[in-house]
């Protein structure tokens, strides 16, 4: 095949717009060692960002976005990734600027490329995609930090989003109480289903108090929001607690204290997905494939995810940005 599909962005008058566009593989970056003819990706917030023309993501366009991919390899410049096998690639500059996994076809530097680890398949891997590895990112930081569940509850704010939804149900299965924040009422059953002892709205946990300090109620939490939300939520961590941050929903700044710090000595702990290690990123799979093997963990994931044909992407990256989606995106080349 010289030729395959993806999802192209084009932009015009300072607006972009998205659709499918059929390329051919000379048109892949060539320097680039392995080839992958891709099985599955999924829909993340940065892919939405990139089709709306957010030059944080995507300096220049045309561009063929996509942050995830997993798939198999179909040339190679690496003896230690021959042609056959099953591969993921996730973060560093896939989709950003390089032509990413919204496509039949990558080519990629074989430094970001990593064996579908034992326990996973091409499929499952990509239910969990970006948001599954940092969620997992997410709980190792916080238990390397000296959590465990008999420390308390833990919190996680955008339950019902990709990071926040596998995030609740792996956090459960591995024995912790968790507190789900959303702000969508109608999702209370959903996340219950999936692991939350308790549902709280977003209202609830973002009060506005002055205080530098309330009352101590989580031994940690894992938010993707940042803003007024996480300013809020180190205020009520107790002692020792820690918070992981991985995201800016809604919004990058943070107003708060030095109180939370230097008073109950909490720890706030940023994880980055992107350019990590591979052997790190071996790490949190590992904690996603032993999820897969437990008794609950791809019954969750079959109510967290819901699977695209490529041809839908570009309605469901505008339903991202427009805070519509309340589940995990899989991308299925085959539909």
């Amino acid at each position: 095949m010289s030729t395959y599909q993806c999802l192209w962005i084009e932009e015009s008058d300072d607006k972009t717009s998205t659709h499918i566009q059929q390329r051919g593989l000379a048109d892949l970056p060539q320097t680039n060692g392995i080839l992958v003819r891709v099985a599955y990706s999924s829909l993340n917030y940065k892919d939405a960002l990139s089709c709306a023309g957010n030059r944080a993501v995507t300096r220049k366009y045309p561009h063929q976005p996509g942050i995830d991919a997993a798939g198999t390899i179909e040339a190679s410049d690496n003896a230690q990734l021959p042609i056959g096998t099953d591969v993921l690639i996730t973060g560093y500059d896939l989709g950003m600027n390089t032509p990413g996994g919204l496509s039949e076809y990558i080519r990629v530097p074989s430094e970001w490329v990593l064996p579908v680890p034992e326990g996973l398949s091409l499929k499952n891997s990509m239910m969990f995609g970006t948001a599954g590895l940092t969620a997992a990112l997410c709980i190792n930081k916080l238990e390397h930090s000296g959590i465990s569940p008999q420390h308390g509850p833990i919190l996680v704010t955008g339950a019902t989003g990709g990071v926040g939804s596998i995030a609740t149900a792996i956090l459960s299965e591995r024995g912790y109480e968790v507190i789900a924040v959303t702000g969508k009422p109608d999702q209370q059953d959903y996340l219950k289903q999936i692991g939350a002892n308790k549902v709280l709205l977003r209202a609830e946990v973002n009060e506005g108090s002055p205080r530098p300090l309330l009352k101590p109620a989580y031994a940690g939490a894992i938010d993707v929001a940042g803003g007024a939300t996480l300013a809020n939520l180190l205020k009520q961590i107790k002692p020792g607690g820690s918070v992981a941050c991985c995201g800016l929903v809604d919004s990058p700044e943070l107003n708060t204290t030095v109180m939370p710090f230097i008073i109950r000595g909490i720890n706030l702990l940023g994880v980055d997905s992107v350019e990590i290690s591979l052997s790190d990123k071996a790490s949190a799979w590992k904690m996603v494939a032993d999820f897969c093997q437990s008794d609950n963990g791809m019954a969750h994931m079959q109510l967290i995810n819901q699977s695209i044909a490529l041809q839908e992407a570009p309605d469901y990256l505008m339903k991202i940005l427009r805070g519509e989606i309340q589940r995990h995106i899989l991308v299925d080349m085959s539909l």
